[in-house]
């Protein structure tokens, strides 16, 4: 094991958002969280995360860029702790814990916007701070942390398109789509939603009208996936997977202007609108990225006219992105992340 930071520069890791293409809630478990099943992929939007030796005696967080809320709340700082907790057990570093780190966010995925941007953000702590320290961990450890920062956590570990299943934490990695990256349109109201009180709308009964409809569609699509699906036949499956998400009722019915506002949106793009995860993200798939950053600019064209009303107090997010089915943490590489001679 080599001794941790002394010849390295920063750690950096870009966090992809993710896209559910489908979510069914198959049921409550004992445990008081809920069975899924879900076809998520990583997104190209990313938070990009920088870690190096902190000054002091403890872990330290600087955020740039979107507001994720209180610094102690993070779960950047979150998964440093745990992971450290984990790696003590078995370290052979110097004498001590393994030393502090601090953490540079650069924060571009919007908060409570149903995109996972803070699953994976602690994803990529989990990655880079084991890095940093020059230690490894068991595969069913490293689960074992990601659990416990969240139920999102543990597929943005697995790197890539995947089916999740149980509370989140059998996450099965599915091939990439064949053919060229589709575009992704997505756009975030100015509202939050918890994904806490979406899921007690549901267990309180708000839910779609045909039961199981979600659950056929993902198990299909994964099904399809797994036979080799193409990225133009996704394509042509987006009216299929805008209906594949059982929280969608629940979250209009907490926030019951976005069913006016998806409307508006589904007249001036022409296309499917779906919800990923507990929302309020809607997302639009197109052909390539040129095509979701020319939907982008109508969009933003129609808030500036008000042919697209505004939602809550923040303003909306409009961002053009792909399909990343590639690796879920990844490595980032620019001239200011080299190795010390």
């Amino acid at each position: 094991m080599r001794e941790p930071l002394d010849r390295l520069g920063p750690i950096v890791r870009l966090a992809p958002a993710k896209l559910n293409l489908t979510l069914a809630v198959v049921g409550p478990r004992p445990d008081g969280y809920h069975a899924l099943h879900s076809v998520a992929v990583p997104l190209g939007l990313a938070d990009r995360l920088s870690l190096a030796p902190a000054p002091g005696g403890q872990d330290t967080l600087h955020v740039v860029g979107r507001d994720p809320g209180p610094v102690a709340d993070n779960l950047v700082l979150r998964a440093l702790a745990a992971t450290r907790r984990a790696v003590r057990r078995t370290w052979l570093g110097p004498a001590g814990p393994p030393p502090p780190l601090a953490a540079r966010l650069e924060k571009r995925i919007p908060v409570a916007a149903g995109l996972g941007g803070g699953s994976s953000d602690a994803a990529a702590v989990i990655d880079g701070a084991l890095e940093a320290w020059g230690a490894g961990l068991d595969p069913a450890v490293r689960l074992a942390i990601a659990l416990e920062l969240g139920s999102d956590v543990p597929f943005f570990l697995a790197r890539g398109l995947a089916v999740i299943e149980g509370r989140g934490e059998r996450v099965t990695p599915l091939p990439p789509l064949r053919g060229e990256s589709l575009g992704v349109l997505l756009i975030t109201p100015g509202v939050a939603v918890r994904t806490a009180d979406v899921f007690a709308a549901w267990a309180a009964g708000i839910r779609p009208p045909g039961a199981g409809t979600a659950r056929a569609s993902s198990e299909h699509l994964a099904a399809e996936l797994r036979a080799g699906l193409t990225a133009a036949d996704l394509l042509r499956r987006a009216a299929v997977l805008a209906a594949a998400n059982d929280l969608l009722p629940a979250t209009l019915a907490l926030v019951p202007e976005l069913v006016a506002f998806r409307r508006a949106l589904v007249r001036l793009l022409g296309r499917p609108v779906g919800q990923s995860g507990s929302g309020p993200t809607c997302f639009v798939l197109y052909p390539s990225l040129a095509g979701a950053a020319a939907a982008a600019d109508l969009v933003r064209e129609a808030f500036e006219a008000g042919r697209l009303p505004r939602l809550g107090a923040g303003d909306p997010t409009i961002e053009p992105t792909t399909l990343a089915p590639g690796p879920g943490v990844m490595a980032a590489r620019d001239d200011a992340v080299t190795r010390k001679e």
